[in-house]
C-alpha cells in the first residue's frame, strides 16, 4: 500500500512538473493569453476614468473602442477575448485596474449565460492559469485550483509537443490574413466584407441557439456576475449591461431578455437596450452570429457610444471635468 501511494504521489508530481513548468500550447492558448495581457497592459497605462468593454469575442469583433472613445471623450479598452474564458477569471484580472469613476460595459454573449459551473471552471483559462498565471488562480476559489491542476490530458500533452515544435521551426500563423488582427484599443480590425465573402453561404444556414430565462437565472454567470456587480457598487465603478449582436431574423426571446436585464438591474447596474436590440441582417456579419463585419462593427459602435453617452451623461461629465482642488 505504501509503495502504491508513493507511486501515485510521484505520478502527480511528474504531471504537475510537466504541464506546469515544461509543456505549453503557444498557438491554441498563446493567442488569447497574449491578447488578454495586451489589453490589461493598456488598461494599466490609463490614468483617470475609462470605459472597459468585457465580453467574449463579441466584444472585439462587434464593438470598436477606437470609434467609441472620441464620442464619449474618455479612454476605452476592448477587453473581450473569447466566450470560453471564464467570467470570474476576467473579473479577477480587471478588478485591480478598475477604480472610482470607471465604466464597464458588458454585452455578454448568450452562451456566457448558459455555461454550467463545471464547464466554466474548465475553460481555456484553467490551462492558462495553471501554466502562466498562478497569481490570479490563487485569488479564485479552491474549486478553480483543482480544475486548473487537472486541466491537462494525453491529448493536451501531444498537442503541446506539436505546437512547441511548430513555433520553434518558425511556423507562420495564418489567422491574421484570414480574419484580421487587433489594434491598440483591443478591437478586432481588418475583418472586412471581402474577407467575409467565403462565409456568406454558411451564415445563411446558421440557426442560433438562444439562452433560456432559466439558464440565465441558474448557470455560472448567475453567480459570477452578481458578485462582480456588488463589488463594483462598493468601489463606485459604474456597470452597464448590454446585449450581444445577433441576427435580426432570430431575436432573443422576450423572457430571456427580461431575465438578463433583471440580473443587472437587481444589483444596481444600468442596462442598455439599443433601438434595434443589437440585431442586424445576416449580411452584416463576418463568420458567426456574434461577429459583425468591420463596417457594421463601426456603425454599431457609434450607436452604442451615443446611447452610453445619453445613459451616463452625469458620470461622463464628471470624468471630463477637472478635479477640484
Amino acid at each position: 500500500m505504501r509503495r502504491l501511494l508513493l507511486a501515485c504521489l510521484a505520478s502527480l508530481l511528474l504531471y504537475a512538473a510537466v504541464f506546469g513548468l515544461a509543456l505549453d500550447r503557444p498557438l491554441s492558448l498563446g493567442q488569447p493569453r497574449a491578447q488578454l495581457d495586451a489589453k490589461i497592459a493598456r488598461g494599466r497605462t490609463i490614468e483617470g476614468p475609462k470605459l472597459v468593454i468585457i465580453a467574449g469575442s463579441n466584444g472585439p469583433y462587434s464593438h470598436r473602442c477606437e470609434t467609441i472613445e472620441p464620442i464619449l471623450g474618455i479612454p476605452c479598452v476592448n477587453a473581450g477575448v473569447a466566450v470560453g474564458i471564464g467570467l470570474d477569471y476576467m473579473f479577477a484580472r480587471w478588478k485591480p485596474l478598475l477604480h472610482q469613476g470607471d465604466i464597464v460595459y458588458l454585452p455578454l454573449e448568450e452562451a456566457q449565460y448558459t455555461l454550467p459551473p463545471a464547464a466554466s471552471r474548465l475553460g481555456p483559462d484553467a490551462a492558462i492559469m495553471a501554466r502562466h498565471d498562478w497569481a490570479t488562480l490563487s485569488a479564485l476559489p479552491p474549486s478553480r485550483w483543482a480544475a486548473a491542476f487537472f486541466a491537462f490530458d494525453l491529448r493536451a500533452g501531444i498537442m503541446s509537443l506539436i505546437e512547441i515544435a511548430l513555433v520553434a521551426n518558425g511556423f507562420h500563423d495564418p489567422r491574421t490574413q484570414a480574419t484580421g488582427t487587433t489594434n491598440a484599443w483591443g478591437d478586432h480590425v481588418g475583418h472586412t466584407v471581402a474577407l467575409s465573402a467565403p462565409n456568406i453561404a454558411m451564415l445563411a444556414t446558421v440557426s442560433p441557439v438562444h439562452a433560456t430565462a432559466g439558464q440565465v437565472r441558474t448557470q455560472a454567470a448567475a453567480r459570477q456576475l452578481p458578485e462582480f456587480l456588488d463589488w463594483a457598487a462598493r468601489h463606485q465603478v459604474r456597470i452597464v449591461g448590454g446585449l450581444p449582436t445577433g441576427f435580426a431574423d432570430s431575436p432573443i426571446p422576450a423572457e430571456t431578455m427580461a431575465a438578463i436585464r433583471a440580473l443587472f438591474e437587481s444589483h444596481g447596474a444600468l442596462f442598455l437596450d439599443p433601438p434595434n436590440h443589437a440585431r442586424y441582417p445576416r449580411r452584416a456579419f463576418f463568420d458567426t452570429a456574434d461577429h459583425l463585419n468591420e463596417p457594421a462593427q463601426i456603425a454599431h459602435s457609434r450607436m452604442i457610444a451615443e446611447a452610453l453617452r445619453s445613459l451616463l451623461a452625469p458620470a461622463i461629465a464628471a470624468a471630463e471635468s477637472p478635479p477640484r482642488p
